[in-house]
């Protein structure tokens, strides 16, 4: 069986020879199937392969029948998450290519119960988010969430980015990670918050005291109100007080949001504000920031209710982490599958229930 699973042959194995009675090949073979058939736990990775161990043995050498749940745990617990990452990548890169104009979103999440007691009972990954591909580009692990402004650039470095326009909320906005992006040829959308605050004082400054002459409207309406959303940009540079930190800064935005309630008619507005190094139209700098919330909504949310990540309790060695990028892949995946019109979950009980669309998901190129 090719598709997916050889681009982990060249994985090294933590395990010393004299204790290898199942094939690491097999307990990743294993474990990504169980994933995607809507297993959460190692307990119950087990449990398929028993009842699966049949059509296994199809593709899998299996010599010892279905490794133990413990066996799993260890495994996962003593593999090198880096080189796991970089095999999850390799895989990436080769089924989805970066395109011109391509928007990456990064953003951090945390896995609440991951991890041991005390300060290191909670861990980040730092995750890259494509829409126009629908997939995850790649994560880095953090153990805190103010290590997000340094887990981001060693993100971006294993990344192929060059055209690509990646965005960032607030925690991201550092001079070193603006530079790092254009490094990587890429152009950035940086949120703007209170983290810097000279920089929003100049940006609300300008805003107040030059009203652009044209701007951006849309107006959407959903889950009972009405969101209309309003860019401006301004590329006056003058305003900001040494732009030169600002790798190949060109534009400042505000975006103005009005919710209203349409049964009570109530009113919330709220302004944010963003730096580029785009020049180009507030159309599309509305599009780029818009487009941002797909990583809460099609990568964060999906991986809470459907694949119940905030309450894993895999605290071994590397375990959360290294689960962490299996259940990615059953997400990349089973969001790239095509052929059936049904929900992320329902996807994962057919693979459960049926083994031809299993193994369809495995061989496919995306």
């Amino acid at each position: 069986m090719n598709g997916i699973l050889p681009f982990f042959d060249d994985l090294k194995d933590p395990r010393v020879e004299r204790t290898k009675l199942h094939s690491l090949k097999d307990i990743l073979a294993l474990t990504i199937c169980g994933v995607l058939s809507g297993c959460n736990d190692w307990e119950e990775i087990e449990l398929y392969g028993i009842s699966k161990e049949k059509w296994l043995k199809t593709f899998l050498a299996l010599p010892n029948g279905i490794p133990s749940h413990d066996t799993i745990n260890r495994v996962f617990s003593a593999l090198n998450a880096k080189d796991l990452q970089e095999c999850f990548i390799d895989w990436v890169q080769s089924i989805a290519g970066i395109s011109n104009g391509k928007v990456i979103s990064i953003d951090g999440k945390r896995l609440c119960n991951a991890g041991v007691d005390g300060k290191k009972s909670i861990i980040h990954m730092v995750s890259a988010w494509s829409n126009a591909n629908n997939m995850v580009m790649g994560q880095v692990k953090t153990e805190e969430k103010s290590n997000e402004i340094t887990a981001i650039p060693a993100l971006l470095e294993l990344l192929l980015l060059e055209g690509s326009i990646i965005t960032i909320d607030a925690v991201g906005c550092q001079t070193a990670i603006a530079e790092k992006i254009v490094q990587k040829g890429a152009d950035y959308v940086l949120a703007v918050k209170d983290n810097q605050g000279h920089l929003l004082d100049d940006i609300k400054e300008a805003f107040t005291q030059t009203p652009p002459s044209t701007y951006d409207t849309t107006l959407e309406t959903a889950h009972g109100r009405i969101e209309k959303r309003t860019c401006k940009v301004i590329t006056d540079m003058d305003w900001i007080s040494k732009p030169q930190n600002w790798k190949k800064l060109q534009s400042i935005v505000s975006i103005e949001t009005q919710r209203t309630n349409k049964l009570t008619g109530e009113t919330q507005s709220e302004q944010r504000f963003y730096i580029s190094s785009l020049l180009t139209t507030p159309k599309h700098l509305n599009e780029i920031i818009r487009g941002h919330w797909g990583i809460e909504n099609k990568l964060h949310w999906c991986l809470d209710v459907v694949f119940r990540e905030d309450y894993s309790t895999k605290q071994a060695g590397n375990a959360a982490e290294n689960f962490s990028v299996i259940t990615k892949i059953a997400l990349n995946l089973l969001k790239n599958e095509n052929s059936k019109k049904r929900s992320i979950k329902n996807k994962r009980l057919l693979c459960g229930w049926d083994e031809d669309f299993l193994a369809n998901l495995l061989l496919c190129q995306i």
